[in-house]
This record gives structure tokens, sequence and C-alpha cells, in this order.
């Protein structure tokens, strides 16, 4: 919270943001973008730390939108922020286990074009909300699921990890009664087996740093699935840092809620986590930012 009241006492400072759309994967008809927001005085040649967020929507709707309003305050940091687009089933009819296949794809474009992006590719973050907190948690622990046409050799493995109300429990789990999404597990719905997509089935020691926001009264995505993949990556020897809203629910975090207080806050606190790993500098701008630049809604 300190962090947070020192942003009002920053001044307003105005940044030249450049937006490019970037194809990375065509399927079929299907072309997935990454929305690429540009710092104030980038080049092709920098090497900026960067991070990459996929939307929410259950896997089956949503757009890129959702985040970016965290891009646009990111970029104006000096971050290479991006919000990528991926299939879903409202969409292309697709399941959860193409979802991760795209966002796998996308992480692997990203650093492949990193020289000409001004990307450092050994700082590269995923983020994303819900079933997109899902997808950056994915491409950081499961170790299949790729697209066959990828080439493995680039890795999809990020050097962070940012998740909002992620789902990390996607099969059942000894010792856990959860009643979130692992309740409801089948190859049927998920395209693979439970286990496979699961995040938390794969912990182990070397998973990136992480944070994680959660509502305490999420009724959607349990907290206690956050308080569970935190205990177990604790457990194998990784930062994992769960922030818990109290009496919030599903999507709490999101531009358009309320007052904005806990979009506010949550990305204040990513901030403060970003420039832990050294990938920022300063103290951030965030109320500062938003009181000269005001942000849309979003609404998943």
């Amino acid at each position: 919270m300190k962090r947070f009241l020192l942003a009002f006492l920053l001044p307003v400072v105005a940044f030249a943001i450049e937006t490019r759309i970037e194809i990375y994967k065509t399927i079929g008809d299907t072309k997935l973008d990454l929305t690429i927001q540009l710092p104030d005085g980038w080049k092709p040649d920098d090497k900026r730390p960067a991070i990459v967020f996929f939307f929410g929507g259950g896997w089956s709707s949503g757009t890129a939108k959702q985040f970016e309003n965290q891009c646009r305050y990111l970029a104006s940091r000096g971050m290479v922020a991006m919000a990528a687009d991926y299939r879903v089933k409202s969409r292309q009819d697709v399941k959860p286990a193409a979802c991760v296949a795209d966002a796998k794809s996308a992480m692997r474009w990203v650093r492949a074009n990193a020289g000409r992006l001004g990307i450092d590719p050994r700082r590269l973050a995923a983020g994303g909300g819900s079933a997109g907190g899902h997808l950056a948690a994915a491409v950081a622990t499961l170790p299949g699921l790729d697209d066959p046409k990828d080439d493995l050799s680039v890795s999809c493995v990020p050097n962070a990890l940012v998740l909002f109300n992620p789902a990390l429990v996607l099969a059942p789990i000894e010792g856990a009664e959860l009643k979130g999404f692992e309740s409801k597990a089948s190859a049927e719905r998920f395209g693979c087996e439970p286990a496979e997509i699961s995040p938390v089935h794969h912990v182990k020691a070397g998973v990136p740093p992480t944070m994680i926001f959660h509502g305490k009264a999420d009724s959607t995505v349990p907290y206690a699935s956050a308080e569970l993949f935190t205990a177990r990556m604790t457990k194998a020897g990784n930062r994992c840092e769960l922030v818990g809203a109290e009496s919030q629910g599903h999507g709490y975090f999101n531009f358009g809620r309320g007052d904005n207080r806990y979009a506010l806050e949550t990305l204040t606190a990513a901030d403060g986590f970003l420039a832990s790993l050294g990938w920022l500098e300063s103290e951030p701008t965030v109320a500062a930012y938003f009181a000269a630049n005001p942000p849309g809604t979003s609404k998943k």
C-alpha cells in the first residue's frame, strides 16, 4: 500500500506509446495476433523487459482488450507489453488444450522475434486472468500440448508470471477438495487428460517467480486453489507470492469494477513485483498515469 500511495506524489509525465499489431500464428482461416504496446523511446535493438497477457473467458470467449490498460501502463514504465489473441470455443469451437497450444506459440513467437522487437528474451513475463491466467501458468509448467508446427527449440517458458484469479487446478488432487474446475474434469471437456493441462500437477523446482492476485470470495475459481499452488511452489523452492483480496469475487482486478480501486492496487503491486526482479526502476506511477490517461473498461 505504501508504494500505491507514493504514486500520487509523482509528477504526471506524458508518454508516447506506439501500438502495433502482428500476426503470430495462422491456423486455416484464423489469424492470431498480438497487440504490442511500445514504450516511449523504443528502438528495435533495445533489450527491454516484456510481458504477454492472455485474456479470460473460460476458454470460450473474451478478447485481448481485457488487459489493454495494464499494457499501456507497463509500456509507460518502459516495458514492451503485449496482449495475445488465441482460439476459443465460441469463435473457433476448440477445447482448452488448443488454447494452451496457442499460448505456447505466442510465447515462442515473441522470444524468436525478440531481436527486432527490442526485447530481452531473458526478461519475458506471461500474465493473464482466469482462463488467461491458466494459460500463462501453463506455458511455464506444462511439458506438452505444443503445436506440432512450433519450433520446439525456442522455449515458451517465461521468466516471470503475473496471474489474476488463475485457474491452476484442473484435475482432482489428493488431499484437496476445492470444488472448482477439477470437480468437472474430463478429457472430453479439456481436449486432453485433466492432469495433463493442470498447472498445479506440474509444479517443480525452476518454475519462474510468480505473483498471484485472487479474491478470497471467488466462487468461480476457489481461493484455496491459489493457496494450494502457492504451497507447492514454495515447497519446490520457487518464489510465489499470493495476494488475497478480502470479500472480493472473480474478476475483481478488472478496470471498470467499482472505482477501479483493485485494478489500481493490483497493478501497483505487479509493478513492485517486476521491480523486485530488476525489470523496472523507481516507484510505481499507476495513479499518476491513469489520472492523465483515463482507463477504459473491461468486463471479464
